[in-house]
Order: structure tokens, then C-alpha cells, then sequence
């Protein structure tokens, strides 16, 4: 088996051209006139690459092989380099092969030149390629290129046949009986799934290793796996249709032509120049109208727009003020301006109906509420639990571990056991997980990973880099919002931009930047009145500028701003590009980041901004009552909460989250389980974080209620503090 294993390195290279439309190279095309060489295994001149792989002849040595025929042959393997001999396989060696396999009986056709044999033990079938697929044996283009006769070939084994009736092959659509034979295979990730093996082998070779999936649910991994072992062959080469050259190339149209039913711009409805006011929006529903930013009275093109129709649908469904809750700020479109389009060219009539079911279909991947799209990232979590035992006095360390272990798995249940390093006896007390990633990402937001004050970017930091934190914060991120955690909230535009659009399309601003002496650098050159200015400040600034490679040669005073530019997307961008590749592949874990890049409008409001005050009434909603709970009581709740947001309480809205919950603020997902509040015939109120129950005290008055909620929220949330603080004191 050991000359299999040589063969796999480079083998496949080669079935990029497989298609029988790919191009041969001179000395891979047949042999002239009126011949038609046979292959030395097989013995057979047929030329049919999806069965047999490519038919190559190597004129100088007249010989002719099947691609298929010379890969699974047992006694051979590719010891020269891609371009030597066929495929790798030198001369020498295929000769060799050749006589070794003619003194070997096919126990099918009955012929000589039997090249492949059964790898099971004791089994002595010999047989050629195109005889073995006759007779249904499989061959593994994988490992070690194994083949199986049809009495020991693997078979796939179903516990219980459920279906009754027929199924579709979700490739060609016609009826199968779904019982897995040889030609007949099921997919084992998705039950429902049932092929043709010959629509699998044909979709293998158009899609290739990077596109061949499932065609159901999209899995590779454990789909192409149980494929290969199935014999079914998947070369490693990119899919077909991305081989055309241009094949794509009118998706990369853009619709540009203001739809605005009176276009305020001189130059025409189709005058487009980006960052201008006569720049186009298009419709962030549908994308197929258009609007000049001054024709709509748009700010800035991170402004939300919509076209008539869509605002129409939008509005008249419910979901308009349920997406406007959500929607990104200075977003001052009113529905008056909408009414200003006229129809757009690229819409076809339809029903009032059937518009409004199209629109609303095209339109709901921008206008996704952010809580649906985290519970959709939270169907990823599996019942089975992982524990992490977490220190609170350091956060940081015991969270870094639980991530690190071998044994954890970011789509287990995460369990919250709250430990202390100091207690001798080991004792562990059950832990809210919400309140563990609020105060994680607290951690987070002021690590030495970022820098800034408000809105954050990513630092530079080498040891951080060398530890891998810049991935593990990612990571971390991204388990906090898929397993119910915060809103980060600290993102600067910038950083945000660059994970959804890439670094090259995103353009920083002076604010982001954390350092005095280099934005001091950025004003004086932008301010500088004459070229001598501002050649003076290159000679001051020299070494650095040399430093960071923005040296540049100063021709009219217009050529500061591009310095300027350089240096600030040298300092945000480029200086950290390290690190931010790193954080960015952390983020991927859960599927996180392509959701984030998928719906950048919902995600900019959580990462980029902080959550929405609390008021009485949003803490009112969302704690459920009890029943039986005592009426006076209640009462007392809700004075106190009007109290509280009136500024005549020593405690915030916020402490009485964080002393229910352990968290400051509503989670985009929701708590879970509901926040809920009961009374008890007891002195003091009492917070629940792993239930997110609030006790509240039963008093004889308001004034006694008030003082026993303001102390003991007071003084617990001082005490946790102190406690969470120690290990960073020292």
C-alpha cells in the first residue's frame, strides 16, 4: 500500500483537464490520422474521461494510458515530477507494470494485462479498470488509491428503511428507489438526500474538491469523506464554471440611474461620482432603483434608503417599524421622499399581490432583525454541556483556558461553575453563563488588544501576536454572541468596515487614531499653508516617515492630503494587519463572521454602538411576574423604578440588571431564561443570575422598600466589584 500513498501527492493535479471541452496539450492529444491507440492496461481505445479519466498518449515512447487505468494500478507509483514521463509516472515504470499485469488473468473478461487488484486479505481478484466498473467494484481515489471487488467493495448501511416510496436524486430529479446499492448512494449528513452514483461523478468533476457539497445542506467535510469512500472521484481542481473566463461578469454590473421622479442633479439621472452628494444609492431592499444622495436629502451613504415599493410593502406589513427600530443612525429618509420616484425600467408589472410577495422576498436579507439572526447562529448549539470553571477575580486567564482545552467544543451548552483559587477545599458554586461573557467581554473591550477610547481598533501588541490572543479575542467574540452573550459595542466604524469589506476597501479617519504624536503628525501636514511647509516637515519627520515607508516626493501643495492619507492608513490598517487577520479568523468560528458580512446593517448597530438606556418602562417589560406575587409590592417595584430613572435612587437602571442578571444590558438574543420577578416575606431583595429572578422584599412602605433596595444593590454589586478587581490590582 505504500506505492499508493506516493501516488496521492500530485495525482490529481492533473484531472484538471478532465472535461472532455478541456484543451490537450501537443503531446497529450491521440496519435494522427486514422488511428486510435489503445491503453496499455486496459487494452480498450475508448475516450471517455468522466469513466476512464483522460486518455493521454506519450508520442515519443508510443504509449497510450488511461489516467484512471495507470492511478489505480496496484504495482505503480509516481516517483518523477509532474511533467516527467505521464503524469509523473516515469516510462521505466509503467513498462514495468505493464509486464507485470500481463502475466495476470482478469477473472471477468478472462484476458491478461489485469493491472488492479482487490486490497482485501486473501482475496485474489485481479481485473482491468474498465472491467471492475462492469462489474461494479470501487476504487478510492483517496490514501491509498485501494480498489474492492464486488464481494468485499464497502457498502453503506441504513438501520431502518422508513421511505415507502420513491425519492427523487436531488441531482437529476428523477425517482429512485431509496435503497443504497452500487449505483444508488445516500448522503450522511442529510437522510432525505439520495443520488445517482454517475449524477455524483459528473457533479465531482464539474464542482472539483472546493465546490463539491451536498446539495441539501451545503456540507463538505463529512459529505466528500463518505463519497471518496464510496469510489467516488473528486479532483482537485476548481470548479468549471469558475474557470470561464468572464462568466460572471455582468453580476458585477451595478444598477446607476437616479429613479427619484425629480433628479436635482444638472448632469442626468445617470451622473454617478462616489463620494459626492451625486453619488448613487441604490434601494437596500430590492437594488434595483436608484437615488442621488441630494435628490433624497441623504446625509451619507451609510444612510438607509428604499424605493417606493419596498417602503410601500415594508410599511404596510409591520415590518417597516419593526426594521426602524434597527436601522443605523442619522437615518432621516421619510416616507415623503420615497413618493418622488418614478418606476423603475427594470421592473416588470406586476399584481399589487405579487409584487408585494417578490419585493418583500428580495428585501429580507437587509432588513433582518439582529436577535433573529443570532438565534439562527444559536441553532449550532448542541445539547451536550461543557463546564468551564471560571475564577472570577480573573476572568481573562480562566476563560482563555476553557477555550483552549482539547476537550471544549464552541457548539457544546456552555455551564458556568464560578471557583476560587483561594479556597483550599475546592468548592464551586453554579454560575450564570450571560453574566461570565458580559463581564468577558468587559475584559475584551479594555485588554491591551485594542486601543482608542470610545470606539475601539485593534492594537499592536507583539506578545499578544506570539501568544495568538488576537485569534482567541475573535473567538471569543464570536462564542459570547452565538451562546446569548452582550452587545460589544466598541467597534470603531473602521474596524467593523474592514471585517466586512476588507481592509483595501476601507478608509480610516483621524479619530482613529489612538497615538497624539502621529495624529499630531497627520494635523500639522494637512494644515500645512506652502510646499516649504510642508517640505519642512517631511526633513523633521523623515526617519519616520522612512520608517513606514510614506516617503514621497512633494510636486504642489495638493500632495500633503496624500501624505496624510498614507500615514493614517499605514498607522490603523496596515501597521496592525497582522493582528487583524489573526482576530478575523477567530471570528469565524460559529459561522459568525459570514453572518456578520452577510448583514453588516444589523451588526453594525450591536458592534459599533452601545445598547439603548434603560427606562422604566423597557425594565418593566421585560421582567414577567409571578403569580400569587403581593400587589402591594409591586406597586412598590414600580415606584421604585420610576425613581430610580428620575435620578432619586443611589443605584442606575443598570445595577438592577446586573444584580438580577449580571448583566448591564439586554443581550441582542434576549435573556434566557425570561427575567422574572417574585416577593418573599423577607428584609432585602435577592438577585437569581443563574434563573434571572429578582426577589423583591415585602415591606409595610414605600420608604423601607426603597432603602432596602438601594442597599443591598448598592453593597453587593461594591462587594463583587472589589472581589473582580483584586487580581487585577495586583
Amino acid at each position: 500500500m505504500a506505492c499508493g500513498a506516493a501516488r496521492e501527492g500530485k495525482s490529481d493535479s492533473a484531472a484538471l483537464e478532465l472535461l472532455p471541452s478541456a484543451p490537450r496539450k501537443m503531446n497529450e492529444s491521440k496519435t494522427g490520422g486514422s488511428q486510435n491507440p489503445t491503453c496499455v492496461f486496459c487494452r480498450k481505445n475508448d475516450d471517455c474521461p468522466i469513466k476512464y479519466g483522460e486518455k493521454k498518449t506519450n508520442e515519443k515512447w508510443n504509449l497510450t494510458v488511461h489516467y484512471y487505468c495507470l492511478l489505480m494500478s496496484s504495482g505503480i507509483w509516481q516517483r518523477g515530477k509532474e511533467e516527467e514521463g505521464v503524469y509523473g509516472f516515469l516510462i521505466e515504470d509503467i513498462r514495468k507494470e505493464v509486464t507485470r499485469a500481463s502475466k495476470l488473468k482478469c477473472c471477468i473478461c478472462k484476458k491478461t494485462g489485469a493491472s488492479i487488484g482487490c486490497v482485501t486479505p486473501r482475496c485474489k481478484r485481479s481485473y482491468h479498470f474498465p472491467c471492475g466498473l462492469q462489474r461494479e467494484c470501487i476504487f478510492q481515489f483517496t490514501g491509498n488509491f485501494a480498489s474492492f471487488c464486488w464481494n468485499h467493495r464497502p457498502v453503506q448501511i441504513i438501520t431502518s428503511n422508513n421511505y415507502r416510496d420513491s425519492l427523487p436524486c436531488t441531482i437529476c430529479l428523477e425517482f429512485i428507489e431509496p435503497i443504497p446499492t452500487y449505483s444508488i448512494l445516500r448522503s450522511p449528513c442529510c437522510k432525505n438526500a439520495w443520488f445517482h452514483r454517475d449524477c455524483l461523478q459528473v457533479q465531482a468533476i464539474n464542482a472539483g474538491v472546493f465546490f463539491f457539497r451536498c446539495t441539501i445542506c451545503n456540507n463538505s467535510d463529512i459529505f466528500q469523506k463518505e463519497m471518496l469512500r464510496m469510489g467516488i472521484h473528486i479532483p482537485e481542481k476548481d470548479a468549471s464554471w469558475e474557470l470561464e473566463e468572464n462568466a460572471y461578469q455582468e453580476l458585477l454590473q451595478h444598477y446607476e440611474h437616479c429613479d427619484v421622479r425629480r433628479c436635482r442633479c444638472k448632469e442626468g439621472r445617470d451622473y454617478n461620482v462616489p463620494d459626492s452628494k451625486w453619488e448613487i444609492k441604490r434601494c437596500q431592499c430590492c437594488g434595483s432603483r436608484g437615488t442621488h444622495l441630494a435628490c433624497s436629502s441623504l446625509q451619507s451613504w451609510e444612510q438607509n434608503w428604499e424605493c417606493l415599493e419596498c417602503r410601500g410593502i415594508l410599511y404596510n406589513s409591520g415590518d417597516f417599524q419593526k426594521a426602524k427600530k434597527h436601522t443605523l443612525p442619522n437615518t432621516n429618509v421619510g416616507i415623503t421622499d420615497c413618493l418622488l420616484e418614478e418606476s423603475s425600467p427594470k421592473l416588470p408589472r406586476q399584481s399589487p399581490g405579487a409584487q408585494r410577495e417578490d419585493l418583500l422576498r428580495q428585501g429580507s436579507k437587509f432588513r433582518r432583525d439582529i436577535s433573529t439572526l443570532i438565534i439562527e447562529l444559536g441553532f449550532q448549539i448542541k445539547k451536550k454541556a461543557k463546564r468551564l470553571f471560571i475564577n472570577k477575580a480573573n476572568i481573562w486567564n480562566s476563560a482563555l483556558d476553557g477555550f483552549r482545552n482539547q476537550n471544549f467544543n464552541p457548539s457544546y451548552t456552555i455551564e458556568v461553575a464560578y471557583v476560587n483559587e483561594n479556597d483550599h477545599f475546592g468548592k464551586e458554586q453554579p454560575g450564570s453563563k450571560q453574566e461570565f461573557l458580559s463581564l468577558l467581554m468587559q475584559q475584551l473591550e479594555n485588554s491591551p488588544l485594542f486601543e482608542g477610547s470610545l470606539s475601539k481598533n485593534l492594537s499592536l501588541n507583539s506578545q499578544a501576536l506570539k501568544e495568538n490572543l488576537y485569534y482567541e479575542a475573535g473567538k471569543m467574540l464570536a462564542i459570547s454572541l452565538v451562546h446569548g452573550g452582550p452587545s460589544p459595542g466598541f467597534f470603531s466604524k473602521t474596524l467593523f468596515n474592514c471585517l466586512v469589506y476588507g481592509p483595501e476597501s476601507t478608509r480610516p479617519i483621524l479619530d482613529d487614531v489612538s497615538d497624539f504624536d502621529v495624529a499630531q503628525i497627520i494635523i500639522r501636514i494637512n494644515t500645512a499653508a506652502t510646499v516649504a511647509d510642508l517640505n519642512s516637515l517631511i526633513n523633521e519627520y523623515y526617519n519616520y516617515l522612512e520608517l513606514i515607508g510614506c516617503l514621497r516626493l512633494i510636486t504642489s501643495l495638493s500632495d500633503k492630503y496624500m501624505l496624510a492619507k498614507d500615514i493614517l492608513v499605514y498607522h490603523v490598517i496596515k501597521r496592525v494587519q497582522a493582528p487583524f487577520e489573526s482576530f478575523k479568523q477567530g471570528l469565524k468560528t460559529l459561522g459568525v463572521l459570514e453572518k456578520i458580512q452577510t448583514y453588516p446593517e444589523a451588526f453594525c448597530n450591536i458592534f459599533c454602538h452601545k445598547p439603548e438606556n434603560l427606562s422604566t418602562k423597557i425594565l418593566s417589560d421585560l421582567f414577567t411576574v409571578h403569580t400569587l406575587s403581593d400587589v402591594q409590592a409591586l406597586g412598590f417595584w414600580n415606584s421604585y423604578l420610576q425613581a430610580v430613572e428620575d435620578g432619586k435612587s443611589t443605584v442606575t437602571m443598570e445595577d438592577i440588571l446586573i444584580f438580577a442578571t449580571g448583566c448591564s444590558s439586554i443581550p441582542p438574543a434576549g435573556f434566557k431564561p425570561t427575567p422574572s420577578i417574585e416577593c418573599l416575606h423577607m428584609d432585602f431583595p435577592v438577585g437569581n443570575k443563574c434563573n434571572n429572578c429578582l426577589a423583591l422584599p415585602i415591606t409595610s412602605t414605600y420608604k423601607e422598600f426603597q432603602e432596602n433596595m438601594d442597599f443591598a444593590i448598592k453593597n453587593t454589586l461594591r462587594l463583587e466589584k472589589e472581589e473582580n478587581s483584586h487580581f487585577i490590582g495586583h
